[in-house]
This record gives C-alpha cells, structure tokens and sequence, in this order.
C-alpha cells in the first residue's frame, strides 16, 4: 500500500473512530454503555427501527453491488475485474467467516445483554458471541477495498460514514459492545489489505494468460 492508500483508509476509518471515541471518553465502562443505549432504544423506539434497517441491511446491499460486478465482468470479458471480486469474496471467506467464528467460539464474551455472566471460552451459544463483530469485519471487508480500488476523496468518506452508522448500530442495539466493533474493524481491514496486495500481485495471473 503507498502513501495516497494510507490516507484514504485513515479517511475511511476517521467516523468510526471518532464514534468510538466519543464513547470511550463518555462513558467510565462499556457496561455503562450498553446500559445507557438499553434504555434509550427502549424510551426510542423509531430510533431503534431506523438503526435496526442499517444493521440488517448494509451488508446484503454489498452482496447486490459485487454480484452485480461479477456477473457485469463475466459477460464483458473482463478479467481484471472478474479477478479482482473473486479475490475479495475469497479473504472475506477466511476472515469475516472462518476467522470470526472461530474468535468468536474460542474467546466466549458475552453480549451487553449477559454482562451478569463471565466470559464463556469455547463454546457455541450465541449470547456469549459478543467478540468481534461479525457485521463490522464483513462490512468493512466489503467497503475499504472499494474506497481502496477507487480511490476517490467523496466515495471514501461516504463509505466511512456508512460503516460508522453500521458500527454505532451494533452497539445502539445491544448485539456489541464498542471493543468488539474495534476488533471487527481491524479484521475487516485486514481483509482490504490482503485484497489489495493480492490483487496488485502477479497471482492468477500468468495461468490466465497462458
């Protein structure tokens, strides 16, 4: 990654920062956290709608766009591009799948909802899944490679925003606490970087044009 990709992630990465920080510095515990935000969406209601909408809806929205490229490459010819999607949907495979579940079995935090329990490691119940957050990983996964290839100061920031407003909502809903967006944040950008290295590399390439 040179100089101009460094900026554009911290660009990207800037909003939900920022939020994290807000709650970090406002509040003494993540325990005052989630019980700040448990009785808040309660006493907000269409609130707790608006943000639901963002949380289920943001990565299945990215499903459509990278389908869409695919399946757009596949017909035009174009190998670049075809290349590249199969790239990403392979990292996103391993981390925001594989990796995750297995974070999230192997460490056992529980959710805002459980904090009257100890951390259960290993195991499968799904109120002790709490870290990382799978949404994040798989939501930045899918935007900072695109800001990355894009390369452009308003579609970085706008995806920036989005995985902010994603982030928050995991945490306004109770399902995170703000460390478990954290650790989502830095999978998922791992995800962009070895999407990024890989796909400026020779790799696939040479039996392609062959």
């Amino acid at each position: 990654m040179n100089i101009d990709s460094l900026k554009h992630w911290a660009l990207f990465s800037a909003p939900l920062f920022l939020m994290l920080g807000c709650l970090w510095l406002g509040f003494d515990s993540e325990v005052d956290v989630a019980t700040y935000f448990k009785a808040h969406s309660q006493a907000h209601p269409m609130l707790a709608s608006v943000l639901k909408v963002i949380t289920d809806w943001s990565n299945p929205v990215f499903y459509v766009l990278y389908g869409a490229m695919l399946i757009q490459a596949l017909r035009k010819g174009d190998f670049e591009t075809r290349r590249y999607v199969l790239i990403l949907l392979a990292v996103q495979v391993i981390v925001a799948v594989l990796c995750v579940h297995f974070i999230k079995r192997t460490v056992g935090r529980p959710r805002p909802s459980q904090l009257q329990y100890r951390w259960d490691p290993i195991t499968h119940r799904g109120t002790f899944h709490s870290l990382p957050s799978g949404h994040t990983t798989e939501f930045v996964g899918w935007t900072l490679p695109l800001a990355l290839r894009k390369h452009t100061t308003a579609i970085t920031m706008l995806l920036g925003i989005l995985v902010g407003l994603l982030g928050f909502s995991r945490i306004y809903l109770g399902w995170h606490h703000p460390t478990d967006v954290f650790f989502g944040w830095m999978l998922g950008s791992f995800t962009a970087l070895a999407t990024t290295v890989i796909a400026d590399s020779t790799l696939f390439r040479k039996k392609a044009n062959a």
